[in-house]
């Protein structure tokens, strides 16, 4: 047994009781699933609904001091985090403060004149705005500005007020500057921070201790994995920092059971109306199967075509796959902090799956 396995082998050992307590049990099967991955460090929850079905954390969280990793360590989830932000515009709209398909200099009357009139919301939140993604090309040609801070409207002016690559609508663009947008409309309109907004709305009523929205590098946040590159023995610390105007785009961190819980209750539960939980999920652009802030798919699970929310986001050596079955709430989350490579993650997911559907 090398030192890998030895410390994934602790860190299950250690979680024994707090699983046992919350219902968390392990399966052959899933063991078998995992046979395949032997490489695989982070962790891994699958449930139905809200019940955790099977649950791992393998290898280390901070390989500076070899910490095994546990089922309550963190991570940054990358892109998922535009759909987290879409889940806060829902809300907004559930209370009759937005409206998607309205021009965005409704509510941003200080925005440029000839394309504030044209997007929309929608727009921004499907990637279909041709709002240009000045803010990657800015932190390519200058490391500075990915450790810079600025005010929401000015980063808006700085790296989100390019002239439109396309029409709005006319085609899709995975552009992080639409969310710099939607984000000075979400503060401007609510009259508080965006992470007073997931606070409030999500993480807080959801009992997601472990889950809330950073800035800058996430090292401060309680229990974060080090994300890194490279085998443990000349690993190098991959980080990828991300101020609060990009908060929407990559600021939001959580654990693998307190994902699994929010997606079940913005897919199951209360936290938006039928009628908004029905548009987060609805895809606007078809080629890319991309709805708000994040994908639906229609993918064939055990022998069967069925509807799954679709997430995947990465940040740096952080990485994220999340899938759940609309119809019966069949859900995967795996996280990883060792740059693993994201289609064997997805593999992962897709294999962890299987194995949830042939236990019944």
């Amino acid at each position: 047994m090398d030192r890998r396995q030895y410390l994934g082998l602790v860190g299950t050992i250690a979680l024994a009781p707090v699983a046992s307590a919350f219902g968390w049990s392990g399966s052959p099967g899933y063991e078998g699933a995992l046979g395949s991955y032997p490489d695989f460090n982070g962790t891994i929850v699958v449930g139905r609904g809200a019940n955790i079905l099977f649950s791992k954390a393998m290898g280390v969280a901070d390989p500076r001091i070899q910490t095994p990793m546990a089922l309550t360590t963190t991570f940054e989830t990358g892109s998922v985090s535009k759909w987290i932000a879409a889940i806060v515009v829902m809300k907004l709209v559930d209370q009759g403060t937005l409206k998607l398909d309205e021009p965005i200099r409704t509510y941003l009357p200080d925005y440029r004149a000839d394309t504030g009139s044209q997007l929309t919301l929608r727009h921004l939140m499907s990637h279909s705005s041709g709002v240009p993604n000045d803010i990657i090309a800015a932190r390519k040609a200058d490391p500075q500005v990915a450790l810079t801070e600025l005010e929401q409207m000015e980063a808006v002016r700085r790296y989100a007020s390019g002239d439109l690559r396309f029409a709005p609508g006319a085609s899709w663009d995975y552009s992080h500057s639409n969310w710099i947008i939607v984000k000075a409309i979400v503060e401007r309109v609510s009259g508080k921070s965006y992470s007073d907004c997931v606070e409030a709305w999500l993480t807080s009523p959801l009992g997601l201790n472990s889950s809330g929205v950073y800035r800058g590098e996430s090292s401060a946040v309680p229990r974060m994995a080090v994300a890194y590159a490279g085998p443990l023995a000349s690993w190098q610390r991959k980080v990828n920092a991300i101020p609060d105007y990009m908060a929407m785009a990559g600021g939001f961190y959580s654990s693998a059971p307190d994902m699994l819980r929010l997606m079940d209750q913005v897919l199951s539960g209360g936290v938006l109306t039928p009628a908004s939980r029905a548009t987060l999920m609805k895809v606007n652009m078809p080629d890319q199967r991309y709805a708000l802030g994040g994908r639906t798919r229609i993918e064939t699970i055990a022998g069967q075509d069925r509807e799954a929310a679709w997430e995947d986001g990465s940040n740096g050596g952080f990485r994220l796959v999340a899938r759940r079955v609309l119809g019966d709430g069949i859900t995967v989350v795996v996280f990883n902090n060792s740059s693993y490579d994201h289609q064997k993650l997805g593999a992962l997911a897709s294999a962890l799956m299987e194995t949830a559907y042939k236990a019944g």
